[in-house]
């Protein structure tokens, strides 16, 4: 008795629902779900307001998220590696101090090289520290975030130092691409997640970032320096965060040290919101800048609807709080 083999024709039958639609899917894509809720806000907030897509509030919105937008690339290189970085704002916000007290008597160029080079030995404090000590960097950078606020109020005195017109204001300088007026502030943005976008993807350091944060154990079998990698990651934090200093003067040419004060939290909020995985490996500063988006449209459109800023930062939490609950649910579906 013999039996025929087994059929080798293709299978006619069409896909199920499920296998076409599939959520899990999905959610292990992180830029998917932060573009939907960036569209979705655009059309919500477009119907609301006739103004809200007008060329000028556009520009407006792109503007105000320059600072905390440059301040999450770094917040997002933090992150990948299962950390987090609470003194990237304060530490902003010093470089600003820094900057205008040393362009009076040495000149605009000397005072960036100032703050680049004090922003880089507060970034390589923090990688020191998680690095040499195997201090959790949430604790770390609570201590150096106290620290460095109230080192910028003695700094300055508590007084607020104007800045004259100039380089140091420079990005603050606006143009026009034919009717859409913008800054070159928005510009540097721009070119700082792209660099960073290209560090990430394109070069080996980038990889590690992901491998480190993803399982450090792992990478240092593989042959990673981990801990070089993540000293390596503070120390461009830094540099990140001289740029969004100089950034700040350019939108508002007076060093503050009561500025930013919630940069460090509106940084993690958009790298959450963007879909990058607080528990590291997983995302990336193509998110960030949606997330960075989205709070900006989100506030933006909520002001233009007339509502409190109390309720704004309501309405941001509760945002937060869902992008961390879809980002477990993702990471459940994945193991």
């Amino acid at each position: 008795m013999t039996t025929d083999p087994p059929s080798t024709a293709p299978s006619t039958a069409k896909p199920s629902v499920s296998s076409r639609f599939n959520v899990g899917h999905l959610l292990r894509e992180p830029l998917l779900g932060p573009l939907v809720a960036l569209v979705i806000a655009i059309v919500i907030f477009s119907s609301v307001s006739n103004s809200f897509l007008n060329p000028q509030n556009v520009s407006l919105i792109l503007q105000q998220s320059v600072v905390v937008g440059i301040l999450a690339v770094g917040q997002t290189l933090i992150i990948l590696t299962s950390g987090i970085d609470l003194s990237i704002g304060a530490v902003a916000v010093f470089g600003t101090i820094v900057m205008a007290q040393t362009a009076g008597a040495n000149g605009p160029f000397m005072a960036l090289g100032a703050t680049l080079l004090v922003c880089v030995v507060f970034g390589a404090i923090n990688g020191g520290l998680v690095t040499a000590l195997r201090l959790p960097p949430f604790i770390v950078t609570l201590g150096t975030f106290t620290a460095i606020q109230a080192a910028t109020r003695l700094l300055a005195g508590s007084e607020t130092y104007r800045v004259e017109p100039g380089v140091l204001t420079f990005l603050g300088t606006s143009f026009r691409v034919g009717s859409f007026s913008t800054t070159y502030g928005v510009v540097a943005m721009l070119l700082v997640y792209l660099g960073t976008w290209y560090a990430l993807s394109q070069t080996a350091w980038g990889r590690h970032v992901y491998a480190v944060g993803g399982n450090p154990q792992a990478s240092d079998l593989s042959g990673i320096k981990s801990q070089r990698v993540l000293l390596s990651v503070y120390v461009t934090t830094g540099v990140i965060a001289a740029i969004a200093a100089w950034a700040a003067l350019g939108r508002i040419p007076n060093a503050d040290p009561n500025a930013y004060q919630n940069a460090n939290l509106e940084s993690i909020t958009a790298v959450v919101i963007g879909g990058t995985s607080l528990f590291g490996g997983r995302g990336g500063v193509g998110g960030t800048l949606v997330g960075t988006l989205i709070v900006g449209v989100l506030r933006n459109g909520l002001t233009q609807a007339g509502v409190d800023n109390l309720y704004q930062n309501i309405a941001t939490g509760v945002l937060v709080i869902v992008a961390v609950a879809v980002d477990q649910f993702a990471r459940r579906r994945s193991q």
